[in-house]
């Protein structure tokens, strides 16, 4: 659900970090009051610290645990309180660069790539005052990977790479000897060494994952630590109200000096959740609010507005944001284990239909690949044209194909994120296209914060309540074909809780074009495989492309140091806010 456009690998200094924002208290771009201002540069550059940052999101977030989460607003977010091993410098475009984060450099690769070593910086500390040790960070990748029947909201990245068979690890909290993963070293309290089953060129950009952040086991508290989230950050959490509000205030034990990233400039945060998207654009505009934390853009009468008012239009930013808009088929459930009615429904969903309900090209461009257009391994082709007669479109070929596939009038389920009315405005669109072929799809909605631990991301669910179809939203966890694709491609990602492999995909020629990719040392090698595998991928019709997402989101002038990240999905980056 996450991730990145294109993004440079290289190491910035604090002082890069702050050029263009040497201004004081509500210095401005001149670029601040146009429109995709924050898609080009940093708008309302500033080093004025102090006041209060307002998010407020339309649900509440699946965690606050590092470990425990997979949405990339949360990505975004959390590292304001967990610093992961690498990250993403604030920066639009190509200046959102891979850097260290807890680690004082990039990794150290060795045995051909099977082996990464890094360094934890000297001096970060706990909000409790303890000293963050590679054992913690090792904890913390051992908790959020393997101990999936507590915590299994996150990707599985570590439990499929590393050297230990994870059919025998269940994790720290059944792991009677505390002995832990033979393939994570920690040969003394700085130093953290992976053992990888095969070379892995792209470690650095899994580093990245929260689920790298430091846990101190003595205070894990397993399913519930996201309400006692010990901070290695410049924020910790001071008040967590379970549904209704989270604040985050200064973390007294954070340093400058072991910290080249973060500035630390508002005095305090807070996040006020389960609020009307349409109130949070309202709030948004009046100055009641600052972010919308979950950055699903407006709502489309806010859309409107925005769009028809020159000086309101000034305040937004219209962005890719590395996502695929599409619709999952559970090719465990009847008729779509049927590879000929997958097809039948890839040729019969009107694109342009569903483009429309969700907000129109603003929203996103029609789409026929999984790979978005803004991530550097794509590559353009479409195996299911579709043809219109006039506004019409044309379902020849669809009828063919449900025809050959010989379901007959079928009944079947479609969910979407009650909470996402574009979701549930393209669901709608598509129930409508599906009628022309004999199929009657009945929306059932679910919240966001539940949809992949209780919902749609529980396979034995979707059998048992016959949910054929599932509208999803998927970003790169990092900037690669193996970052977008793996997760929900790949047959080795399928869980049985949080999955996102929704199609249930598990093709012996896929999975090995993903795994061998990332073995190879020639890029452009590797590229090609993951080309392959979408294409494979596009000729199993698991999955029917709707548009590739654009953000439109408004841009508050009370804010300062705003960046659109193409490191989080399009997202402004939370790292360095501030309130003028």
């Amino acid at each position: 659900m996450r991730r990145l456009a294109t993004v440079a690998v290289a190491a910035i200094s604090s002082a890069a970090l702050l050029a263009g924002c040497s201004g004081g208290k509500g210095s401005d771009n001149s670029a601040g009051t146009t429109a995709d201002a924050a898609v080009k540069g940093v708008v309302n550059a500033s080093t004025h610290k102090g006041g209060t940052i307002t998010y407020e999101m339309s649900d509440a977030p699946e965690s606050f645990d590092p470990g425990n989460m997979y949405y990339a607003y949360m990505w975004n977010f959390s590292r304001l309180y967990a610093r992961p091993l690498t990250t993403f410098s604030p920066g639009a475009g190509d200046k959102a660069k891979l850097v260290p984060d807890l680690a004082e450099s990039l990794g150290k690769s060795s045995d051909g790539g099977k082996t990464w070593t890094y360094r934890i910086r000297k001096g970060v500390k706990f909000q409790d005052g303890s000293p963050v040790t590679s054992a913690d960070v090792k904890y913390g990748v051992e908790r959020s990977n393997f101990a999936r029947d507590v915590l299994s909201l996150g990707p599985n990245y570590f439990q499929t790479l590393l050297t230990d068979n994870p059919g025998k690890y269940k994790g720290p909290y059944k792991d009677k000897s505390k002995a832990g993963l033979k393939s994570i070293e920690t040969p003394d309290d700085r130093t953290i060494v992976f053992h990888l089953k095969k070379p892995f060129s792209e470690f650095d950009y899994l580093a990245t994952v929260p689920q790298t952040a430091a846990v101190q086991q003595a205070k894990d508290k397993g399913a519930e630590y996201g309400k006692v989230v010990q901070s290695t950050g410049s924020y910790k959490i001071s008040d967590y109200q379970e549904g209704k509000s989270v604040t985050l205030v200064r973390n007294p034990q954070w340093s400058a000096a072991s910290d080249p990233l973060r500035k630390q400039y508002p005095d305090k945060i807070v996040v006020k959740l389960k609020v009307a998207q349409s109130t949070i654009d309202k709030d948004l505009q009046s100055g009641a609010a600052d972010v919308d934390l979950q950055a699903k853009g407006v709502d489309a009468q806010t859309q409107a507005q925005l769009l028809t008012d020159p000086q309101k239009k000034a305040h937004t930013d219209n962005v890719y944001g590395s996502r695929l808009v599409y619709m999952a088929m559970d090719t465990k459930v009847a008729p779509f284990d049927n590879v000929e009615c997958r097809k039948a429904v890839e040729l019969a969903v009107d694109k342009k239909a569903a483009q429309t309900a969700m907000g129109g090209p603003v929203r996103g461009d029609l789409a026929s690949t999984v790979m978005p257009v803004d991530l550097p391994d794509y590559k353009k082709f479409d195996p299911y044209p579709q043809k219109y007669d006039g506004k019409n479109l044309d379902l020849t070929e669809a009828k063919k194909h449900w025809a050959k596939c010989g379901a007959g009038h079928v009944s079947t389920t479609i969910t979407a994120r009650g909470d996402r009315q574009d979701e549930v405005d393209g669901a709608t669109s598509i129930v409508d296209s599906l009628k022309k072929i004999g199929i009657d799809a009945h929306i059932q909605q679910y919240p966001s914060g539940k949809y992949f631990s209780d919902y749609a991301g529980v396979p034995e669910f979707n059998k048992k309540h016959k949910v054929g179809l599932m509208m999803m939203q998927w970003g790169s966890d990092f900037p690669t074909g193996y970052g977008f694709l793996n997760q929900i491609v790949n047959g080795a990602a399928i869980s049985q809780s949080g999955n996102n492999n929704l199609a249930e995909l598990n093709d012996p020629k896929i999975n090995k074009l993903m795994d061998d990719a990332t073995g190879e040392s020639d890029p452009a090698a590797r590229t090609a495989k993951y080309q392959q595998a979408d294409k494979l991928t596009m000729d199993q019709a698991v999955y029917v492309p709707l548009t590739y997402f654009k953000i439109l989101s408004y841009r508050s002038p009370n804010l300062t140091n705003v960046v659109t990240t193409p490191a989080y999905s399009g997202q402004y980056d939370y790292l360095n806010l501030g309130k003028k």
